[in-house]
């Protein structure tokens, strides 16, 4: 069986029903490649999904799925990886589920370095509920929400979870899909916490393919993707649209493995008060 074939098996029998065109596509095609490239078991992969149009991702799979709620997907993802450690998860959002409501448990996710991998496939607006501006949607994003123009600055995603301790940090685009295989794939094996970031154009409100391709680069060659500096460097260069991992952090232990270290001193403690309620018992 070839890779496509392989690949083939981690869909379900549902019709994605994104618009056509839409950048998610090519992200679940990319996600389902890589499982395959790396041989791992449907039954042994989980995705947990916020709300948007990204929400509907774990139903197109045959892995195990929960679609949650709005900007919950790293909670769920987390109780996940901590219940059964040998599972591959994943979380899935959007720019508005990750980046707004869901923005808080960005940076404990990051910190704790929990062992998954986190893609947001970000369109720079809230697409499901008709085109409103999102957090990273650029000053002057002309919408029936925003008619004037937005007046806020965007969100750097790159550079938040840089600033955050996430172990691994890495970007792609829905217009560079093999790219973005092999990111992915990088990402799943890395032991720890994963951000991908996905440039993921809207067709039907908001279709940035022309301007992406035309700044879409490779990280440059050479690019010390252990160095935070440099990897704030190209975060902060928003006159290109980097593509690759910009940081990664090697020997980490993820949280399941620091939090069973401490488990058996638990465990002592809940054996010492079970004692002391029988020992004080009529």
């Amino acid at each position: 069986m070839n890779i496509k074939e392989r690949a083939k098996t981690y869909r379900s029998d549902v019709k994605p029903i994104w618009c056509p065109g839409c950048g998610d596509y090519a992200v679940l095609n990319s996600l389902t490649t890589a499982l395959a490239e790396l041989e791992i078991p449907p039954e042994m992969v989980a995705i947990a999904s916020g709300i948007g149009c990204s929400g509907r991702f774990p139903a197109f799979t045959s892995a195990y799925g929960f679609h949650g709620v709005h900007g919950r997907p790293l909670p769920l993802a987390t109780g996940m990886k901590m219940a059964n450690p040998e599972l591959t998860v994943f979380a899935v959002g959007g720019d508005g589920d990750g980046f707004s409501i869901g923005a808080g448990h960005l940076p404990h996710a990051a910190r704790r370095d929990v062992d998954l991998t986190y893609i947001v496939m970000d369109n720079r607006l809230y697409s499901l509920t008709k085109g409103q501006p999102s957090p990273t949607s650029p000053v002057g994003t002309k919408r029936k929400a925003s008619p004037y123009g937005t007046v806020e600055t965007p969100l750097n995603p790159m550079a938040m979870m840089i600033a955050y301790g996430a172990t691994f940090v890495a970007q792609a685009f829905s217009g560079k899909p093999k790219e973005m295989t092999k990111v992915i794939e990088e990402a799943i094996q890395h032991k720890g916490f994963s951000f991908v970031h996905v440039l993921s154009p809207c067709v039907t409100f908001y279709d940035t393919y022309r301007q992406f391709r035309a700044i879409a680069t490779p990280v440059p060659e050479g690019h010390d993707y252990t160095d935070q500096v440099k990897a704030f460097e190209l975060a902060l260069d928003e006159s290109k649209l980097y593509l690759g991992v910009f940081y990664k952090k090697e020997d980490t232990i993820p949280f399941h493995e620091r939090l069973n270290s401490v488990r058996p001193e638990q465990r002592d403690r809940v054996t010492l008060m079970r004692e002391l309620i029988d020992y004080y018992r009529p």
